[in-house]
């Protein structure tokens, strides 16, 4: 099949000219008689609107809130763009909530924010939240996204996850049990080194560690993390507490020597084919800077590298997070939960890694279009205690 052509940038500002918005409501219940307005709005909305007031807890079955999320960013850090504010990333949430109608049926919503205040994000989707079944926080810069997301998590009823996070990192595991499936190698006993300590990579290096693999080194721009290193933030002295448990010291030359997977989630050309020719035999990389990735795949390959994966759409293996967020919160609504926990996580991960039967290094994750992903993901997510 022939690769689309792509379009260049005036394409696709016309395209969005023309199409405005991608997203709208729609009526669920009927206005055709008076009935319908009686029922519906006055007077027989006053009798729900006093039961709600006394069993707020049947708004989940009685209101929007049933189907609803709200996707929700800062502008502080859109896809490769870095801090453009929230018109930049109104178009970024609403492809989201595209996504989640087409995909899973959510009613999702774009909700951008003029403020790029920690307390002031926390309090304005707190007074929200009643409205919402779920709160799916995107394009928040680190370490701004790690304080909102907790306080969200703890303040609410409802499953708050911050996408960029836990999404990205549930289909770099998946993504990772199968590239070890085509390397025959056993993944909890790879040594794995992520360049990038941002929210991706943090994500990335604690459900790693969640799912058993040990061997794990970080690497922020000062080199890799390591207990006892100065001038680390909190959220990466936690890190460097738990990961490269031998300390070693040095940039990414040192630390990738006689590695067995690379996972790049910091930016265009960190990785050389020099890096690659110091890994292990059968070496995995991941190259999921956008939209440049760290090293382009077939550099990697020439270098040795056995298994490749990016997150663009134009080379095999896109580790992209629409494989997963759809049915996590497809799920989560579902069954009503209130947190997505590490278990929700890797039941995902494995669902998600078994949809490909037969691995093979042009072949470790599903397809985007594969009609399956929202169902499965879902059913372990509702399977998840």
């Amino acid at each position: 099949m022939a690769t689309p052509r792509k379009k260049t940038t005036a394409q696709v500002i016309a395209a969005y000219k023309r199409q405005g918005a991608r997203i709208e409501t729609k009526a669920r219940a009927p206005l055709a008689q008076k009935s319908d307005f009686s029922l519906w709005y006055t007077p027989g909305v006053g009798a729900a609107a006093a039961h709600l007031a006394r069993k707020p807890k049947d708004a989940r079955r009685m209101s929007v809130k049933k189907n609803s999320i709200a996707v929700v960013s800062d502008g502080s850090a859109v896809l490769g763009l870095g801090n453009i504010g929230p018109y930049g990333a109104l178009p970024v949430m609403e492809g989201k909530a595209l996504i989640f109608k087409e995909r899973a049926g959510i009613d999702a919503w774009p909700i951008v924010l003029d403020t790029q205040d920690s307390e002031e994000i926390v309090r304005i989707v707190k007074a929200i939240a009643p409205a919402f079944g779920g709160v799916n926080l995107e394009d928040i810069a680190a370490p701004k996204c790690f304080e909102v997301e907790h306080a969200l998590i703890e303040a609410l009823d409802i499953p708050v996850m911050h996408d960029d996070q836990h999404g990205t990192a549930i289909v770099v595991l998946a993504g990772l049990m199968n590239a070890a499936k085509v390397v025959k190698k056993d993944l909890k006993k790879l040594r794995i080194v992520i360049s990038g300590a941002g929210a991706a990579g943090m994500a990335i290096a604690k459900l790693l560690f969640a799912y058993g693999v040990r061997d794990l080194i970080v690497l922020d721009r000062a080199g890799a993390l390591y207990a006892g290193r100065g001038n680390l933030t909190p959220a990466k002295e936690a890190l460097a507490a738990c990961t490269n448990p031998h300390k070693i010291a040095g940039g990414l030359g040192e630390i990738l020597e006689g590695a067995d997977a690379f996972v790049g989630v910091s930016g265009k050309g960190v990785m050389s084919a020099a890096h690659v020719r110091l890994m292990g035999k059968n070496a995995i990389v991941f190259a999921l800077a956008n939209p440049d990735p760290e090293i382009l795949p077939a550099d990697a390959k020439k270098a040795g590298a056995a298994v490749v994966a990016t997150g663009r759409s134009d080379f095999p293996n896109q580790i992209n997070n629409a494989l997963v967020y759809p049915g996590i919160f497809r799920g989560a609504l579902d069954k009503g939960v209130r947190k997505i926990t590490e278990e929700t996580k890797l039941r995902a991960a494995v669902a998600l890694a078994a949809l490909v039967a037969h691995p093979n290094a042009e072949k470790i994750v599903p397809d985007l279009l594969d009609r399956r992903l929202v169902k499965v993901v879902a059913g372990a997510v509702r399977g998840a205690s």
